[in-house]
């Protein structure tokens, strides 16, 4: 072999290599799409995390969210390293916008690197947050909306050693929908704990405090925290007996955080009543 002819063979074996290599790629391991959805040409899953339950904000349009709870899936797409060409972020967000209309759901905003959209099927509703960037990484977020199943009941025991403890009491039974200040049905059980600790010390008078995150407008959170205090007063007073002169409501809105309003699991946290030994 000459030595021209060797050094065009070592070049090729070093860059067929890596090439090889690359072509192999695997999804990170337990990985898989969501069965909504293949993925783009070309694609492998670098990360991926599914939940029973949390929540996630989605933009909605005109600087607004919409914050869905339920399970969620997070998915992150990279392209694989020797493809001559990666996709477009156009490209991307036209092809799942067309698998969704195909569904028959709907695109609710389409900011610049991304998309939110919402589909049904099989009787269950998804929200969809699809984001890209320049590099032709994409990645879901993938809500798929239900109620959470309460696994830790609010105890009345709990409540009286808090208020004795700290002066306060933190409830995280008391469902609401979204941007609305209506009990839900599922919210019985936490209210009859409340009305419960007030019948077991009857010289007790407490502030029932509403909290928020702090997503959306200041002066909306504001009232809606104090919408929901109320709302909690009028079940204890109406469906209880409680006497209306032991409560008084009061919204706090997103102004005592417990935990960083930075990720969802935070925001779910801060989203709370409190009770406060008047």
């Amino acid at each position: 072999m000459t030595t021209n002819s060797y050094l065009l063979s070592l070049v090729l074996a070093v860059l067929l290599v890596p090439a090889s290599a690359t072509a192999q790629q695997k999804d990170v391991k337990g990985c898989k799409d969501h069965p909504l959805f293949t993925r783009m040409e070309g694609y492998w899953i670098q990360q991926c995390s599914e939940k029973q339950y949390d929540e996630h904000a989605f933009d909605v349009g005109g600087g607004k969210t919409e914050t869905i709870g339920g399970r969620v899936w997070v998915l992150r797409y990279r392209p694989i390293g020797n493809q001559k060409a990666t996709a477009s972020e156009v490209q991307i967000h036209r092809n799942f916008e067309n698998a969704v209309t195909k569904l028959g759901g709907s695109v609710l905003a389409s900011p610049k690197s991304g998309r939110t959209m919402k589909v049904a099927r099989d009787g269950k509703e998804f929200w969809v947050e699809l984001r890209t960037d320049w590099t032709g990484m994409y990645g879901f977020t993938i809500v798929q909306r239900e109620g959470m199943a309460q696994t830790i009941e609010a105890n009345a025991e709990v409540f009286s050693n808090d208020l004795k403890n700290t002066g306060r009491a933190a409830v995280y039974g008391v469902y609401f929908d979204t941007g609305r200040a209506e009990i839900k049905p599922e919210s019985a059980q936490a209210i009859g704990e409340i009305a419960k600790l007030l019948k077991t010390d009857g010289t007790l008078k407490i502030f029932v405090v509403g909290h928020t995150d702090n997503v959306g407008v200041l002066d909306a959170n504001m009232r809606l925290s104090q919408a929901r205090a109320e709302a909690v007063v009028q079940a204890l007073v109406q469906t209880h007996g409680i006497a209306a002169s032991r409560l008084k409501a009061f919204g706090s809105g997103p102004y005592s955080p417990v935990a960083s309003n930075d990720a969802d699991a935070g925001r779910a946290k801060n989203r709370r009543v409190e009770l406060v030994k008047q």
